[in-house]
Parts: C-alpha cells; structure tokens; sequence
C-alpha cells in the first residue's frame, strides 16, 4: 500500500457526509418511525445489548449463588432459594439464546452493513425490517413479563411434561408469557431472514456475482434460510406448547394420549438448526476480520462460502444427537452419530482457511482480530468436545452434566467474542468515532480470560459427576465453582470496560476516517457515519479481498480504494 500524491488523487473518497444518517433527521420518532435500514440497525443493537446486560447478570448471580455447596454442607446461600435460582438459569438461557445470540449479528449489525455490502440504499423491504424490530420488542416485553406472574423454572428448553403441568403456580403462570414471547421472537426472526434473501438476490449491483460477495453476505444468506425454514417448526411446537396448556388439549402429556418425546423431536428440529443460526453470521464475521487484519486475500473463497451452505443442510438432519438418552432406537442414534461428525468437516474447512488466510500474513493486533483470535481458540475447544457428546456410549455418562454446560457455552457464547469483534470493527462506520486501542484490547483479554477460567474448569467438574442447573452440590466440586464464579466476574469487568471505552469514544473520540482498517468491501467506500442514502453514486464493484489496490491517503487519515489503472476506483 502506498502512499497517495495529494495533487493526482482526485476526489476524495469517503469525506465526511454534512448529512450524515444520524443527523439526518431528529426527534424520538424519527427513529421510532425510520425506515433507514443503519437507524433499525443501531436500534436493535442498543435493544439486543441491554439485554446481553440483563442476561449476564442472571448468569454472574447464579454464579454467586454457586460458590458455596449448601448449608448442611457447611455453606451459606444467601442470595436465592432454590426456586428463584431454577427462575434465575430459565431466563439467562431463554434471554441469551432467543433475544441475545439468535438476533445479534443478523438483526443488529446485519441489518446496518448489508446494504452497504452490496452498495444499495437499503434492504428489500424497508417497512417489514422495521416491523421486524417491533416484533422483537414485543416478544422480548412479553418474555420479561413472565417475572410478574411468578417467573418460569422450566429451563430454556421448556420441556414437556413439566412446562405443560407445572412450571408456575396456576394455569397461566410465567411459562405461558414467555413461551409466547418466544413465539412472537421467531416472526422477528423469519422476517429478518426473509429480507435478507430478497436483499441479497434482487439489489446485487451489475458485476456482483454470487462469488464477488463478501464472506460475511454468504454467511448472512446461509443463517437466513435457516431462519425462514425451521423457525415455523418451533412456532408450531410453541403453539401446540401454549394449547396443552391453557385448553388441556394432550399433544405431549402421556396421559391425555400424548406423547412427551415428541416436544423434543420438534424443538431439536428447530433448535439444532438455530445453533447455526447463531454461529454462521459469526463466521462471515470472522472471515471479513482475519482476511483485514491479516492484510492478505482470504485463503480458500469459494471452500469458505461452501461450507456456510454444507453447515446449513447438514444442520437439519442431526437434531437427534441431543436425544441419545431419550430410549430412540440404537440405529437410530448410530445415523444421528455419523451425520454429528460429519457436520465437523465444513466447520473445520473454515477454520484452517482462517488459520492459512493467517500464515505469513502482517498481522494487525487490533480489538477485533483479538476477538478473532480468541474466538478461534474458543470455538476449536467447543468444536472438539462436541465429538465426545456425538458419541453415543460417551454421551449417556456426560449427559446433562457440566461437560454439556461448558460445551454448550464454548459454541455459543464464543459467538459472543465475535459479536464483540464486530461491534469494535463497524464502531468507527456507525458512530463516526475512533475508541481508545488500548482499552478495548485490555478488554478482549479480559473476557478472554474470564470466559476460559469461567467454562474450563466445567469439563473437569462433568467428567467427575457434577450435574447442571443444580442448586446444591456435594463439597467437592466447590473449588471448581469458586474459579467458574472469579471468572464470571472478571467477564463482567471485562464488559463494563467495553461500554466504558465506547461511550467514551462517543464523548472524545477522534473522528474515524472513511476506511480506518484498509479493509476492501463496500461500506468502507461511503463516508463515517454514512449518508442517509448510503451512497451519492453507485460504488463500483471490486474484490472485497483485494488489499493491493488500497492506498493510504493522508487528507482523510485512511484508506482509499483506487483502481489498479488509475482513477479513484470509488470516488464520489
């Protein structure tokens, strides 16, 4: 990359919009009311991360109570009872899976970015995205209120018998708010993906074929047809959930002829599937921030947006690995084992392409490769240990034990890293600042830190017995979640640093050039923050990955894509 001659540069590229789109209009309804896919955008982010928030205290409470075994023990807990505590995993797991970690990369920086991937003004259906969002509101309002009738202790799996019996006091109690709160989560969902799909499809500018997309689009594309084929499963499957209930009508109870096995066919159906949900959006993430940081074209184009389709497929067919203890028939859980470990092949093709793209690359330890990284080491533990649970012998001794919870954690919540990464990686797009460097890295190791000394210890704990969602436990696990607990709390330092260093950078910081990092993709090509239409012409279309033909120009302290035959390759 070389440095431009000020004279011959031409117009200058990504300059500071006066009308920006967060100048654009103001007043409360000129969010409320928006339509500008950016402004839905940060809306869901600023939702889905107070309640990242909420969900996180749960789990530092619950890891509080845990530092102590139980009073006959020799311990005191002083916190909760042990009802409280069945209300208190319920909902971190209900928030952090359906509100936090399904939505966060698609809904809320999906919906920013997407359209300035692919140069367009804005998503298919602008008036669907914004009722998307309401419908999350709603369906996140709902899920809460289940605290005012009493919470609900059924785990967030919402397993029948007990949820369509018990769960809480009454016939109403807390299961039911939440369950349709849930209900109402998955049409945020379906609509989000279904706009995505249409995005993408009908507003690729002339020149973008399907194998010029950036990475991160093929992943949005993969999760989103995920969302739009196996979210009406568990819409059903939460509806018959809600008639067993209120109308006693038997689609799960054995004794009114129907069957509790089946609850579980139907929400693994969905809920395998919405692993992925979770985990492709990071992993296009993850190719766009090793391919920048790496400064190096990413390894294995094609390998990488193939496997985001192989995971897809494959994560429909191998939802019966969770039912191993469930008495399925033994050739059916060998056919369920098989295709487990073959779903390992398109993830791992993904990781060593990351882990080339790395090799011999000018690595830049920025906060999002930080969270890159650590989400490698992370994810590669989650992957690897999924194996053992694949295997059927193994899984009946490590089954509902701390071995699933840490596991479980190092899949899904290592999303989170990437979640982080993102934020830190678009920060400068959305808000036009630049935060502290120094911070934000001490940060990811924070996190880094705290998440392993938080799950680590838990595979030893579950190969020795420790069973999950317990409130009590025998005294010798104790040093185990005395080190679960510390790391919990060095997370949550970690995340109140993060908030820390951003809104500082929204009071002081530097204002961010158009292309801070030299990354190749389009939004990188509209100012900081971007206009209200994203772009003034369209930008022309270039090799996402192609950082050769990116010059440093100091007039706006970044980079600027220029054409490899001269001319300002993105000027407008």
């Amino acid at each position: 990359m070389s440095s431009l001659n000020p004279a011959a540069a031409g117009p200058l590229v990504g300059a500071p919009a006066t009308d920006n789109y967060l100048t654009h209009s103001r007043g409360f309804w000129s969010w409320a009311a928006t339509l500008d896919h950016k402004r839905i955008g940060v809306m869901y982010l600023v939702g889905i991360f107070t309640m990242f928030l909420v969900g996180g205290l749960f789990a530092v409470l619950l890891r509080s109570v845990l530092l102590t075994p139980d009073a006959a023990a020799g311990g005191v807990k002083t916190i909760v009872d042990a009802n409280m505590y069945n209300r208190f995993f319920t909902l971190h797991g209900a928030v952090m899976v359906f509100i936090v970690i399904i939505p966060g990369i698609p809904a809320a920086l999906g919906n920013f970015v997407l359209p300035l991937m692919l140069g367009a003004k804005d998503v298919a259906f602008p008036r669907l995205n914004l009722c998307s969002f309401y419908l999350w509101l709603i369906g996140t309002g709902m899920a809460l209120s289940s605290l005012y009738w009493g919470g609900v202790d059924t785990g967030w799996t919402f397993y029948t018998p007990y949820s369509t019996k018990v769960g809480s006091s009454g016939a109403f109690g807390g299961v039911v708010p939440v369950v349709a709160g849930a209900f109402v989560l998955g049409f945020s969902s379906i609509f989000t993906g279904l706009n995505f799909i249409v995005t993408i499809h009908k507003l690729r500018p002339p020149g973008m074929t399907w194998f010029r997309m950036p990475l991160f689009l093929w992943g949005t594309y993969a999760t989103a047809v995920i969302q739009v084929l196996a979210t009406p499963v568990l819409g059903i499957t939460l509806l018959l959930l809600l008639a067993e209930r209120l109308l006693g009508i038997g689609f799960f109870d054995s004794e009114l002829g129907g069957d509790p096995v089946l609850f579980q066919h139907f929400f693994w159906f969905y809920s395998h599937p919405a692993v992925y949900i979770m985990i492709l959006p990071a992993m296009g993430v993850m190719s766009e921030l090793i391919s920048v940081f790496s400064h190096k074209h990413i390894f294995g184009y094609k390998f990488i947006a193939f496997s985001s389709v192989a995971i897809a497929i494959l994560g429909f067919l191998v939802w019966g690995h969770h039912m191993f203890t469930s008495g399925q028939s033994e050739l059916l859980g060998v056919i369920f084992s098989a295709i487990t470990f073959s779903i390992a092949i398109p993830s791992a093709v993904k990781m060593f392409n990351w882990l080339t793209t790395l090799y011999k690359g000018s690595i830049d330890f920025k906060a999002p490769m930080c969270y890159a990284l650590s989400f490698m080491w992370i994810f590669g533990i989650g992957g690897l240990t999924g194996l053992f649970l694949g295997m059927m012998g193994l899984d009946q001794h490590l089954h509902d034990t701390y071995f699933v919870v840490a596991h479980f954690h190092y899949v899904m919540a290592g999303t989170i890293f990437v979640f982080f990464g993102a934020i830190h990686y678009w920060w400068p797009k959305m808000t036009g600042r630049m935060y502290d460097e120094g911070s934000a890295v001490l940060a990811s190791i924070l996190m880094f830190i705290g998440f392993n000394l938080t799950f680590f210890v838990q595979f030893m704990m579950g190969t020795r017995g420790m069973p999950r969602r317990y409130y009590e436990y025998r005294p010798e696990f104790q040093m185990g979640h005395v080190i679960s607990s510390i790391g919990s709390y060095v997370m949550l330092a970690a995340v109140l640093l993060l908030i820390y260093t951003m809104i500082r950078s929204l009071r002081s910081g530097r204002p961010a050039p158009a292309n801070p990092w030299g990354a190749g993709s389009m939004e990188w090509q509209c100012a900081s923050p971007p206009p209200h239409d994203n772009f003034k012409t369209p930008p022309p279309v270039v090799d996402a990955y192609d950082y050769e033909s990116l010059e440093w120009d100091e007039r706006v302290g970044g980079y600027v894509h220029r054409g490899r035959r001269g001319g300002p390759a993105a000027a407008h």
